[in-house]
């Protein structure tokens, strides 16, 4: 995980910067900004601290009492519930936002600011099945500017632009560490929170993904589910001893692979063939971050951020991490099989 260092004396690199300051100077740097989108971030920041307080609360004994009880993980549904509220209404109380795309929900919800500049998606919980066991969960979020006329009502097709239009992505890390990692474009910046202070901090201002990895992340309970040149690259990363690393948690398995470096794989599978993962949720942002911070992310035939969803709930294969691994593995899912070239 980030460690917070302070160093003030350091003004080449800002560490130490509180996140409402970072959000101020960077909107010093648009002569010609109003204020909103920084106002939207700092509402994203609100309710994730709102979230990694009640996290920090779904612990063994209530999933124990729940178990006991014979009501499952009733922790995670509450706390996945919990979230999209906190971050819908954070979102809906500023007027900067006409419309929040949850993956909790998989619809559209109007905020009711039919003047708002933009639309946000967002997993307000993700890898909640791993609530009370103490494994990282994450919120991811997106930020477009909408195309539908103001005044009126959001539609789908504020969500359904396509990575190259997204203004913001991002995501927080709620595990040993609470982390708030995002970019608008101009490489990518990790904060970290200070319980005590009750504030993020500045933690790395330029995050780079280094361009090679060990290891690789993905579920193999499903291998023999997978495509045969997944299951090649599979066993190929195993005999090169590479580390394999996955916790079933998107943000957190992300989150290593692009601080450490690495592949993240959510191939399809028999029962999913075009995918598991949302595209607009899930997909995009994360391509977006990982481009942003020097890394490649695919769909096994092109760039993820090249592809303009056709739906709320299209879902995609991803592939992702470092640039020479990424590569490497494209290359290898779309060489003709020897029965193909025969």
């Amino acid at each position: 995980m980030l460690q917070l260092m302070l160093n003030d004396d350091d003004l080449d690199l800002p560490v130490g910067l509180t996140l409402e300051r970072y959000i101020m100077q960077k909107q010093g740097e648009f002569p010609a900004a109003t204020g909103e989108f920084s106002q939207l971030l700092r509402d994203l920041a609100l309710a994730a601290k709102l979230v990694n307080h009640e996290v920090n609360q779904a612990g063994l004994p209530q999933l124990s009492m729940n178990v006991r009880a014979g009501l499952g993980n009733q922790t995670s549904q509450t706390l996945d519930e919990t979230a999209h509220l906190r971050f819908s209404r954070a979102l809906s109380r500023g007027s900067e936002v006409c419309a929040v795309l949850s993956a909790q929900h998989g619809t559209l919800q109007n905020t009711g600011h039919n003047l708002g500049t933009y639309a946000v998606a967002l997993d307000a919980l993700d890898g909640d099945t791993n609530t009370g066991v103490g494994i990282g969960l994450g919120t991811l979020f997106s930020i477009y500017r909408r195309v539908s006329p103001l005044g009126t009502p959001a539609t789908p097709h504020d969500f359904l632009q396509g990575g190259h239009k997204l203004v913001a992505a991002g995501y927080v890390l709620y595990g040993a560490s609470t982390v708030l990692v995002y970019t608008t474009g101009q490489g990518v910046a990790a904060f970290t929170f200070q319980p005590l202070l009750g504030e993020f901090y500045l933690a790395q201002q330029q995050v780079t993904i280094p361009s090679e990895g060990n290891s690789y992340s993905c579920n193999e309970g499903l291998t023999f589910q997978y495509p045969e040149p997944i299951q090649a690259y599979l066993t190929d990363c195993k005999q090169r001893s590479f580390s394999s690393r996955y916790v079933g948690s998107p943000v957190a398995d992300f989150h290593r692979t692009l601080f450490t470096g690495g592949v993240y794989l959510s191939p399809p599978t028999e029962a999913a063939p075009d995918g598991t993962l949302s595209l607009v949720t899930h997909c995009l942002p994360l391509a977006y971050l990982v481009v942003q911070a020097g890394g490649l992310a695919s769909t096994g035939s092109e760039n993820v951020l090249d592809v303009v969803p056709t739906g709320l709930q299209q879902p995609s294969p991803l592939y992702i991490g470092s640039r020479n691994m990424v590569e490497e593995l494209t290359s290898k899912i779309l060489q003709p099989s020897s029965a193909d070239e025969a």
